[in-house]
């Protein structure tokens, strides 16, 4: 067991600096830092002037050593001017040159700065992805029990009219992309001149103009049932149909297996067979499943936090990439990396104690 943890962190760090490094490469190319010049510098900067900026800002040199830098294993750069002024990538807060430390990357806390935000990098992907963490937590506990259930019930009586509805639902909801889903939400919950919001309001069954808000942004100071059910509804929608029929599937064939058959033929009730006998070896495969959400939520949440205004880890990625914050989208890759490898670490530790087969071989 200690050996195979070893072998996954190993591929893991291999993976994330693999990974990174790739992400860095594309975000610093040449016209990404002209971009980035003329934007933080001035539009009409000349091409000459151009250069000079990314040499001035420590863009300049092999992308090795400033992949190097950015991790904080090579020492920071450190550049004078023409009119000699000292500057350098550590030379932050007043420090000099002397009193600076050598190395100044993410491995020492520092991110950078983003250039949309003007605030540390670190500060700003940890306040957001908080914000996010929120939202994953709701719809996980949402969209989790809900796929279980369906998937249980459809699996138990394969090919019966509960199987066929069920099926039908998860497909349909799993066909939808989240775009179609929200903005049919928005309109028939959260709209003040369409769907059932009107109606209501004009009985008096509601104090406001809508039943629920089409926008999530007060939430970020304090998420209530009317401002933060429409975003959840709208991501668990989307996954609860794929995990639904993934435990269908393995219920199904859990169903078939002659230990299910032998159970029977002794006399167990029904109701024993599923909860002592086929309801744990049908979670295994679902497990990875569910495991593989939580990196698909935290990069498939920009299109419902940018539709419905939640400031979160999505709506900060889209930010960062129509803005050309270079440090921003470093900081969103790695945090988006480290949570796919985690959640992929624990899903295999998982497997493990869930198949014993495993754990034998």
């Amino acid at each position: 067991m200690y050996l195979f943890l070893l072998r996954r962190v190993g591929l893991m760090l291999l993976t994330a600096l693999s990974l990174s490094f790739i992400v860095f490469c594309l975000t610093n190319l040449a016209p990404n830092l002209e971009k980035l010049a003329r934007t933080e510098g001035s539009v009409r900067m000349t091409d000459d002037d151009v250069a000079n900026w990314v040499i001035q800002n420590g863009h300049g040199g092999s992308m090795v050593s400033r992949y190097g830098e950015w991790l904080g294993v090579v020492p920071g750069w450190v550049l004078t001017d023409e009119k000699g002024v000292t500057r350098g990538r550590c030379l932050q807060g007043g420090l000099t040159v002397e009193s600076a430390p050598r190395f100044c990357g993410i491995f020492q806390g520092n991110w950078g700065t983003s250039t949309v935000f003007r605030e540390p990098v670190l500060k700003t992907v940890t306040n957001k992805l908080a914000a996010t963490g929120w939202l994953m937590f709701w719809v996980m506990m949402v969209m989790v029990p809900t796929a279980l259930v369906l998937g249980v019930l459809s699996g138990m009586r394969e090919g019966s009219r509960t199987d066929r509805v069920l099926s039908t639902f998860a497909i349909a909801s799993t066909a939808t992309p989240e775009y179609v889903s929200g903005v049919i939400l928005i309109a028939f919950l959260g709209s003040a001149t369409a769907g059932i919001s009107p109606v209501l309001s004009s009985w008096g069954w509601i104090e406001g103009r809508t039943l629920f808000q089409g926008t999530a942004t007060s939430a970020m100071d304090k998420i209530t049932f009317w401002n933060f059910a429409l975003p959840v509804i709208t991501i668990a929608l989307y996954g609860i149909g794929y995990i639904a029929r993934m435990t269908r599937a393995s219920m199904t064939e859990v169903m078939t297996q002659q230990y299910i058959r032998t159970a029977r033929l002794k006399g167990v009730s029904f109701r024993q067979i599923i909860i002592k006998h086929a309801l744990r070896n049908a979670l295994i495969a679902p497990f990875t499943v569910i495991m593989l959400q939580f990196p698909w939520l935290l990069n498939g949440v920009v299109i419902v936090e940018t539709l419905f205004n939640y400031k979160g880890f999505g709506w900060t990625l889209v930010q960062a990439a129509g803005n050309n914050d270079i440090q921003l989208l470093l900081g969103c890759s790695v945090v988006a990396v480290f949570v796919v490898l985690i959640t992929q670490l624990i899903s295999d530790i998982g497997y493990v104690f869930l198949n014993p087969r495993i754990r034998l071989s």
